[in-house]
Order: structure tokens, then sequence, then C-alpha cells
């Protein structure tokens, strides 16, 4: 019991509370469980899926840590209002925020309707401004805090169908940057991870897979690094951007692709 209470004691993210959007399931689910592995009581966001978000808060648990699971549409001011408001109660405060949670859709620029707009400029990036008021009262009491949102590539590489996706990641990135020297005086930093293609679920999904076979592959051969990104890369490296270690990194997009976006393949 000693040797457990000594390595209860230097978990880096021991007594911080954590709430991941979008983390039933992919990159999300990976999110939450890191941290509560690490030390952290967590929230667990979803809004249609309740399965699998039951099943990330008890994993999350069986590391002996807390977690509330919350039902909430982050694409809605009321759904933004009513999570934090679940987080206050439960809590009564916050260390770290990631914004995870994402939707889009996938079709060309030009049959592109109003609606989808509006729901995924309102999912990937207005709900981190809106989300960011509500940090920062639970995060300035207990001294400061983390924000960190996933981005992708798409945000400045032009990917089949991605149009509306890749702005709305764009604009969240844009948000990351104004957002960081804004809360910094707070000592709230903020900043962006952009993984590059992940391993998960939800990539089968998209319709550029169902129309190029074996981009997996092609991707696993352009990668420098030799392998595809899982989403556990994704969260050590989220993880490593709310450390302390991490401090003076403020308002930065860190790419996560095993080196894949670099110039100079052929």
């Amino acid at each position: 019991m000693v040797n457990q209470g000594l390595h209860m004691s230097h978990l880096p993210f021991q007594n911080k509370t954590v709430l991941v959007t979008g983390s039933g399931r992919g990159i999300g689910r990976a999110l939450a469980l890191h941290f509560a592995q690490n030390g952290a009581d967590t929230i667990i966001n979803f809004f249609r899926n309740r399965a699998p978000a039951e099943e990330t808060a008890r994993a999350a648990e069986a590391f002996g840590r807390r977690a509330l699971l919350v039902k909430a549409d982050v694409g809605e001011i009321q759904g933004i209002e009513h999570l934090f408001a679940e987080v206050e109660k439960a809590f009564g405060g916050l260390d770290i925020f990631i914004h995870n949670a994402a939707s889009g859709y996938n079709r060309p620029a030009l049959e592109q309707k109003p609606k989808g707009w509006d729901w995924t400029m309102n999912i990937n990036a207005r709900a981190l401004l809106f989300a960011a008021q509500k940090c920062v009262p639970l995060m300035e009491p207990r001294g400061g805090g983390s924000i960190v949102s996933i981005t992708s590539g798409g945000s400045t590489r032009v990917l089949p169908d991605y149009v509306v996706v890749g702005a709305s990641k764009a604009a969240l990135e844009s948000l990351t940057r104004y957002l960081a020297v804004e809360l910094a005086p707070k000592n709230i930093a903020v900043n962006a991870v952009s993984p590059g293609l992940v391993l998960t679920d939800a990539i089968t999904h998209f319709d550029i897979l169902n129309k190029e076979a074996g981009i997996i592959q092609k991707t696993i051969a352009n990668t420098p690094a030799g392998r595809i990104v899982t989403a556990e890369d994704v969260a050590e490296v989220t993880a490593f951007l709310c450390s302390p270690a991490a401090s003076m990194i403020r308002g930065q997009v860190i790419v996560v692709d095993g080196g894949y976006a670099l110039p100079g393949r052929q």
C-alpha cells in the first residue's frame, strides 16, 4: 500500500479536473482515459451516443477517478451552458478543457448548404469561444488552467469535400491564438493539436476513405515515422500541453502526424 501511495503521488494530473467534449469514442475517449490514468477526475461529454460514453466513464472510474457523464450539444449555446453548469455543480471548478467534439458535412463546395455550414461552424469553432468564456470563472480561482482544441490539417491543406470542416478548423486555430493572448494574464494556456490521419472507427465514415481504397496503407507509406498516428499519440501531446513543462507554449498548433505533411516528399 505504501508503494501504491507513492505511485499515486506522482500522477501528473492528480487533483485536477478535466473536461473532454465528444469523449465517448475515438480520440476523445483516448484523451479522457489518458487524463484519468494520470490522476485526473474527468467529465465525459456526449450528445447522441450514450452507450460508448457510459463505457468510457466506467473505464475512467476503473483508474480510481471520478467520472461525470454529461449529455450536451456543444453546437448550441444552451448545451454549453448546461455542460459547464453540471461541471461547476459536481466539481466546483475546472483545470483543463479539451475541445474535441467535432462534426461536419463532407461534400463539394458547390453542394454545401447553409444548414451544413452553421452546424459545422457552431460545433467545431463557435463552441470553443463560448466554452472558453465559461472556463474562465472555473479556472481562475484555481490559479489558471489549460485549454486545448483538436484541429486538423484541413485547416490549411485542401482535402476532398472538406471545405466547410476545413474552414471551421481554420477558424478554430485563429480563435486559439486570440484566446491565448487574452487569457494569458489569467494564467490560462490555450493551444491546439492537429493530428494526421488517426486510426479510429470514425474515419471509416469519411467519404475520402470510401472513394480511395487503401488510403490508410498509403498514409503509412508516406509517413516518415513509418506508422499511422494513434489516438494515444494525440492524447500524449495534448496532456503535455496541459503540464507545467509546457507553460510557455501559447497559441500554437502542434502537428502530430509522424512527419506526413512535411515538404519534400515525393
